[in-house]
């Protein structure tokens, strides 16, 4: 009889199919499908409150459909019960809360009430759930399209109250005590992301993973800086030269399969010359840059018999990229000395981008994912170094010369833990 009662609708017979499902119900009163039948042919004839009626007792009837809760909000809708179907909605979500359906007619109700912060919570519940949605229909996308822009307007205008609202307070602290907090808030907002460690040999646990480390780790940051024109002129002589010494960073085995280093493999683009290399002082390359070699030695480089310190001047051709990557282990921190450094260039690591400034040290955690970039028509110059990992205890760091003393003494492989990587 339900069938037919359908067939009779698609005719446009409404009385017949009326007549149909009412005898449904007098066989079965509670046939959710009968009900939820008439509550169609109702909504169909403009009675949203006969269509209510039906669909609510459907929904009472079948509590595992979820759908039966939306048709009622859409008869309430009709009715212009804002609280009605509210009630509805939620309903629908108590009972399946990945309901796209319900989720979307929810943010439309409470933009239609001028609830922006909620609807912006249930737009982002949406775009979480599309992101499994491969190709979306047209009508689907243009709805995501909007709770995109939705979310972002909210989360701007969040941003804007937090602008106005934190103004007094972040003037009395100084930049290195807002640097963590900024990230807190930016990655709240949706505006950067928090970047771990990934190291490719040897980590040490429960260090802090912070992209760029405080200065106040380096108090001899300051004496290297002042060396800066000494050691450039050094770096400029060496380049000036034959090139001897350089050679390409990028150094792969025949028949390495193809990686994001491919590109740069063998190549010049990304060349170095070192004055240390996993642990062993290359003594030509330093005689040839005295001043750089003697300051080097007076710092408190990373130091594991075959692996550290490793120190060179790299340079960066025109128009090179070095792709995202990170590095082999986080009980160093890489030091960054620039030395020559035209426009366009640029260092990323993690959610942090920094230029590089002729003569102003940084030191960065680069088993954090970093870039780098030289965009310009001239080679960019920086020398870089490793050092121990300011939070190693001293302690610590003993331990691990005598860990890979005993484990490169047994004749087993313990990994190259000193490799740096720019």
């Amino acid at each position: 009889m339900l069938a037919h009662g359908q067939d009779l609708a698609r005719r446009g017979d409404n009385a017949g199919a009326r007549a149909a499902y009412q005898a449904v119900l007098a066989q079965a009163p509670g046939s959710a499908a009968a009900h939820n039948a008439l509550g169609v042919l109702s909504l169909n004839e403009g009675d949203p409150a006969g269509a209510e009626r039906h669909f609510v007792a459907a929904a009472e009837e079948d509590v595992a459909a979820p759908d039966l809760w939306l048709n009622a909000a859409t008869a309430r809708r009709q009715q212009g019960d804002d609280p009605g179907e509210r009630d509805a909605l939620l309903r629908v979500l108590d009972r399946d809360r990945r309901h796209i359906g319900g989720i979307v007619r929810l943010a439309q109700l409470h933009e239609r009430m001028g609830e922006t912060a909620a609807a912006a919570q249930r737009w982002s519940t949406l775009l979480r759930l599309a992101e499994g949605i491969a190709d979306p229909a047209p009508p689907l996308q243009a709805v995501l399209d909007h709770a995109r822009l939705a979310v972002a307007a909210s989360t701007q205008g969040l941003a804007d109250h937090l602008t106005d609202g934190m103004a007094a307070a972040r003037a009395t602290q100084p930049a290195t005590a807002l640097r963590r907090f900024d990230a807190c808030v930016d990655t709240m907002l949706g505006r950067r992301r928090i970047y771990t460690s990934e190291c490719h040999g040897l980590h040490f646990p429960f260090l802090p993973a912070d992209e760029f480390f405080p200065r106040e780790h380096f108090p001899w940051l300051e004496r290297l800086e002042a060396a800066t024109p000494a050691i450039r002129a050094e770096a400029e002589a060496l380049l000036a030269g034959d090139g001897a010494g350089l050679v390409p960073y990028v150094e792969e085995a025949p028949g390495a399969p193809p990686s994001r280093w491919s590109a740069l493999r063998g190549s010049p683009d990304w060349s170095v010359l070192y004055l240390w290399r996993f642990g062993k002082r290359q003594a030509e390359a330093c005689a040839r840059a005295p001043h750089t070699a003697a300051l080097l030695d007076s710092l408190p480089m990373a130091d594991m018999p075959g692996r550290a310190p490793t120190a060179f001047f790299s340079i960066l051709r025109p128009r090179t990229r070095l792709p995202a990557h990170s590095g082999v282990s986080n009980t160093r921190a890489i030091v960054h000395l620039p030395l020559i450094v035209p426009e366009q260039c640029g260092f990323r690591v993690g959610g942090e981008t920094r230029p590089w400034q002729e003569g102003e040290a940084f030191v960065f955690d680069d088993t954090i994912e970093h870039e780098a970039w030289n965009d310009s028509d001239d080679p960019r110059v920086v020398l870089i170094f490793d050092v121990w990992n300011p939070h190693l205890t001293t302690a610590e760091r003993d331990l691990l010369r005598r860990f890979f003393a005993v484990a490169d003494a047994s004749g087993y492989h313990a990994g190259n833990a000193g490799q740096v990587a720019d």
